[in-house]
């Protein structure tokens, strides 16, 4: 008696049938952080070597130099069975994907994976062009960009009126950072980083003197390279001491100051005030004694300079103080007491 199992009739027939090639399907992604036609090699071979090369996205920013470059794009949008078809024969099958990925592609692939029912391609997922650190600065200048053409309030906007905000952010940032909030100091440098942006943006339209967020940057890069010739040049630091030598020297040949006392801002904190003055004369060896007088405004002014020859920010210290009598106050409310002083 024959034992062994009937075999089973499968789509050309008979198991013994040779399963046709499943083919192949590349979700090519790119980043539109990154100038159009710059794609991976790896990219660029599977482009080459695709049968067929689809992209939903008509406007797509890759198509035109993908089409410079000699491939065939075709405009098209296949659901996952209509993909999986286009493969048979073992056909690849090259999707230039759009900003979200084609999620819906995926899934649909995915449920026919699951249902067992489908001789699945490949699936391969491609990047053919990567984001640099930094990238999301660029979609902050787009965002502002838009803000600003579309927004009433942000339209109207002058250097003036978001003068103060500019200080507050600050203030806040330097909040962060002495209370130790890690999540509340990367809120507050994106607070102060658009304050950078949108006056760079306001800047643009200056019918005078214009100027936009490149410059800005570009302005900081030379400023940094410059006071930094022992990273970019041929001079040699191995302490911080050194560097800030560095730093004083190239600063004072930029400045071609005539006083210590220029490029000190008088609208600062008082005793961020003193504190700075303090330092220009103690670093520019000066000897100029302190203004003597009976008003309590002198007696925190020579504070001010003994903490600042001592290394400590008298500003830094004293709100540190404020917070430990804040702390006092509330706990002296919540036991019902008046705090004194």
């Amino acid at each position: 008696m024959n034992t062994t199992s009937p075999r089973e009739d499968g789509p050309h027939g008979t198991d013994d049938a040779p399963d046709p090639a499943p083919g192949r399907v590349v979700l090519l992604t790119t980043s539109h952080r990154v100038a159009p036609g710059l794609l991976s090699w790896p990219a660029w071979q599977a482009l080459r070597a695709a049968d067929r090369v689809l992209c939903a996205d008509g406007a797509h920013p890759q198509l035109p130099y993908l089409r410079e470059a000699g491939t065939a794009v075709e405009e098209a949008a296949p659901t996952a069975q209509e993909l999986v078809d286009a493969c048979a024969g073992g056909r690849t099958v090259v999707v230039v994907a759009t900003g979200e990925g084609e999620p819906h592609l995926t899934d649909g692939l995915a449920r026919l994976a699951g249902s067992g029912r489908v001789l699945m391609p490949e699936l391969e997922l491609l990047p053919a062009s990567y984001d640099l650190p930094g990238a999301r600065l660029l979609d902050l200048v787009q965002v502002m960009d838009r803000i600003r053409a579309e927004c009433p309030w942000s339209s109207r906007q002058t250097h003036e009126g978001l003068a103060k905000y500019g200080i507050e952010e600050a203030y806040e940032l330097v909040e962060a950072i002495e209370t130790g909030d890690r999540d509340e100091l990367r809120e507050e440098l994106g607070d102060v980083l658009l304050q950078v942006v949108f006056h760079s943006r306001i800047a643009e339209d200056d019918p005078d003197a214009p100027f936009s967020i490149d410059d800005v940057a570009g302005g900081i890069v030379a400023k940094l390279i410059h006071r930094h010739p022992h990273v970019f040049g041929d001079e040699t630091a191995t302490t911080p001491e050194e560097v800030k030598k560095h730093w004083l020297r190239t600063k004072a040949v930029e400045k071609q100051r005539t006083s210590v006392t220029e490029g000190v801002p008088l609208g600062q904190p008082g005793l961020a005030l003193a504190a700075k003055l303090s330092s220009r004369v103690r670093t520019a060896g000066l000897d100029v004694p302190l203004p003597k007088g009976e008003d309590i405004g002198y007696e925190l002014l020579a504070m001010a300079a003994h903490a600042e020859a001592e290394g400590v920010d008298p500003e830094a210290a004293l709100r540190a103080a404020a917070r430990a009598y804040r702390d006092a106050i509330r706990a002296a409310e919540a036991t019902g007491r008046q705090p004194t002083g």
